[in-house]
C-alpha cells in the first residue's frame, strides 16, 4: 500500500479549524480509507467528489479523491509511512489516475 500526502499547505479555515492544509491520498480508495482510520480522521470527511463534476470517475469516485489534512495530521500520516510529496506529483498522480479512466482500467 502506498499513501501519499503533499505539501501544499495552503491557510484555510474550516468551521473552527485554522490552519495549512494538505492531501492525503493513495494508490486506491480503499487503501486510503484503512490508513486514514489508522491515524483517526473520520470516513465522513473523504473527498471523493470532484467540485467541478466533470472529473472522470473510477468505480464512482472522481480521480482527485482524497482527505484534507492539517500539518498535524501530515506529520503524523508521515510518521505513519504516509510518502511525501511534491504538490506536482500529486498532480502527476491525479494525471495517472485519468489516464487510467481512459485507458479502461479499474
Amino acid at each position: 500500500m502506498t499513501v501519499y500526502v503533499d505539501n501544499f499547505r495552503t491557510p484555510a479555515t474550516v468551521g473552527r479549524l485554522h490552519g495549512r492544509w494538505s492531501h492525503l491520498t493513495a494508490d486506491t480508495p480503499a487503501e486510503l480509507h484503512d490508513f486514514a482510520a489508522k491515524i483517526g480522521l473520520r470516513r465522513a470527511w473523504f473527498q471523493s467528489r470532484c467540485k467541478h463534476g466533470a472529473c472522470p470517475a473510477i468505480d464512482d469516485v472522481c480521480v482527485h479523491f482524497h482527505y484534507d489534512v492539517v500539518d498535524s495530521k501530515r506529520t503524523e500520516a508521515i510518521a505513519a509511512g504516509a510518502q511525501a510529496i511534491d504538490i506536482r506529483e500529486m498532480g502527476a498522480l491525479v494525471s495517472a489516475r485519468r489516464q487510467q479512466f481512459r485507458d479502461g482500467a479499474r
